[in-house]
């Protein structure tokens, strides 16, 4: 069997050729990864108007019973006991070494939590958090549903047209609605920067509600290469690139996603590096990079200190439409970090000046009533 028959579909394989996209392997997956109008307009028109992007292939489970909580905070650094109903909060799973095994999205639901995996992690995940069950908890892999993120500033206008209410919804908050006469979940969230929703779908009407979505004039279809330098320009971490089992939180920069008490009482894998990381900070850290020129500097990228020296690699790197220049992120010695700090980057044999910047490159614009 060859590998392009071994790759798995989403749902709405049919509606992406339909729409004339470029289908490309992905974690497992034939997915789109532009569509005719092309990557940079893409790009630009989610920042303007309204992108949707089909993330079936990501992983959603529900890990539901009266121990869950206590099962969830034993495998991720977030304070999930202090989550309210449909409220919701960005995480990652962690190993006893500090680094991240996955990023994942939890939401509390009236039946459960409700958790968004990468995925070419997912079914690793499903066996790690099934393996440390205990008690009244249990896991279900939900492979009957699709994941559409709709996202730019005209979103909540378009999805209001068929989920009335959305327009109230908090940022990172989450609700169940009926959509095409299917049981949904939306979600005031995305990885775009950008104000917009994610909508989990059965799979039965998923091709339905998309294509009334794309009546919209404002709504174009995005594929994976648009996703990526949104994401990108909005300093988020890509796992696989970013973040990964070399990483910590820590070193990666979110300590943000820890609290106060999870800081004080631990109790998740890889406390004693995290703990000691969040006192004394870590030995190298994610920062922003701006390049000086054109030429981009991608993934694996040397960033080299002005006497010569190796302090890092690039680890998302690209052109960032928005900004109409070249952007990236990388791992640096501590001592790299301030802002202004000037770099080099080994780009195809030459050096090319940088200079460490504030994340994210492009402003985010989540909903805040």
């Amino acid at each position: 069997m060859g590998a392009e028959t071994a790759l798995s579909r989403t749902c709405l394989y049919d509606l992406h050729v339909e729409l004339g996209a470029k289908m490309v392997p992905f974690a497992g997956y034939e997915m789109p990864v532009q569509y005719p109008m092309g990557i940079m307009k893409e790009h630009l028109h989610t920042r303007t108007y309204a992108g949707l992007f089909d993330v079936s292939h990501m992983g959603q489970a529900m890990l539901a019973g009266k121990d869950a909580v206590r099962v969830l905070e034993s495998l991720v650094p977030g304070d999930i006991e202090i989550l309210k109903p449909s409220r919701m909060r960005y995480t990652m799973l962690t190993n006893d070494q500090g680094t991240i095994i996955d990023d994942l999205m939890v939401t509390k639901m009236d039946d459960g939590y409700l958790l968004v995996l990468n995925a070419g992690c997912k079914h690793t995940d499903m066996a790690h958090i099934t393996k440390h069950l205990s008690g009244d908890a249990t896991i279900t892999l939900m492979e009957d549903r699709a994941l559409l993120a709709l996202q730019g500033p005209r979103a909540v206008d378009v999805l209001a047209q068929f989920i009335p209410g959305v327009g109230s919804m908090k940022f990172m908050t989450a609700q169940r609605v009926e959509v095409c006469g299917g049981d949904c979940y939306v979600s005031r969230s995305g990885y775009t920067g950008e104000d917009g929703f994610e909508i989990s779908v059965p799979n039965s009407i998923a091709e339905a509600f998309a294509k009334r979505l794309l009546k919209s004039p404002e709504t174009a279809p995005i594929g994976l290469g648009a996703r990526d330098t949104l994401r990108l320009e909005a300093g988020l971490c890509l796992y696989g690139h970013d973040i990964d089992l070399d990483t910590s939180p820590i070193e990666a920069g979110l300590n943000w996603t820890i609290s106060k008490r999870r800081r004080s009482a631990g109790g998740f894998p890889g406390f004693d590096r995290i703990g000691k990381e969040l006192e004394h900070g870590p030995a190298r850290k994610r920062v922003g990079i701006l390049p000086d020129g054109r030429a981009p500097a991608r993934d694996g990228t040397e960033i080299v200190a002005t006497d010569g020296r190796v302090i890092g690699t690039i680890t998302s790197g690209g052109f960032g439409p928005t900004l109409g220049g070249p952007i990236a992120m990388g791992y640096v010695e501590a001592e790299f970090t301030a802002q202004d700090t000037p770099l080099l980057l080994r780009v195809r044999g030459r050096d090319v000046a940088a200079r460490v910047v504030a994340l994210p490159f492009v402003e985010h614009h989540y909903f805040k009533a």
